[in-house]
């Protein structure tokens, strides 16, 4: 699923947008017109929608309604129509928020932090370029999808849930395999070996699943 679906037909906006939200590790598409963002929309679906209203094709009021009939995924909508008539209309339609263009870039993403934790903290775990969906079972790297086994997000999660402590590795394997597994230790370290090829910058050298020689592994 998408992070964030920017619905805009000025490139430059939608482009400068579109970088900001990526550093601070969103997934972001982008629709610069109506018929183009609801396809989106229905095929991938988006945690929260920033709608332009003066769009080719379906305007943003269409598409507001449109996606408030199935969806209550939030909108913000960011527009150059100022007039009071304009903001009710988009609120009354279903937005969440109405911001005038020019907007200030440091409030709007404010506004979409607080979204997504209010909304999405509870599925979600953030630590530095990692963001693992519990929900999904996914998990991103600097907004790209990591391709990993059921096992691997487990064990990941676990490590990342107990950020800074040292775990035994008796521990980790009873958890991720159980203490019943016909799987042996080695299975771990195998598994631990594949996360950081994906994870680390530098596998040989890692530096987010440190190994505590004799005793586990601790995730920073």
């Amino acid at each position: 699923m998408t992070d964030i679906l920017i619905i805009e037909d000025n490139k430059e906006i939608a482009n400068l947008l579109a970088d900001f939200l990526r550093a601070e590790n969103y997934i972001v598409s982008t629709a610069d017109n109506g018929e183009k963002a609801l396809s989106l929309f229905e095929k991938y679906g988006a945690r929260l929608v920033l709608l332009d209203i003066m769009l080719p094709g379906i305007d943003g009021f269409g598409i507001c309604e449109r996606i408030r009939k199935t969806s209550d995924t939030p909108i913000i909508i960011l527009s150059a129509r100022t007039a009071k008539n304009d903001k009710l209309n988009g609120l009354l339609l279903g937005a969440d928020d109405y911001m005038e263009k020019p907007f200030d870039i440091d409030i709007l993403l404010a506004k979409i932090t607080g979204i997504f934790k209010r909304r999405y903290s509870l599925e979600e775990i953030v630590s530095g370029d990692l963001r693992l969906n519990k929900a999904e079972n996914t998990a991103y790297r600097n907004g790209v999808k990591l391709d990993m086994t059921a096992k691997e997000f487990e064990l990941l999660l676990l490590l990342v849930s107990n950020s800074g402590k040292t775990l035994k590795k008796e521990y980790i394997f009873n958890n991720i395999w159980g203490s019943d597994s016909d799987s042996e230790l080695q299975t771990l370290t195998v598994h631990i070996n594949r996360l950081r090829e994906k994870i680390e910058n530098n596998p040989k050298q890692p530096e987010r699943i440190l190994t505590v020689w004799g005793t586990g592994y601790k995730f920073i």
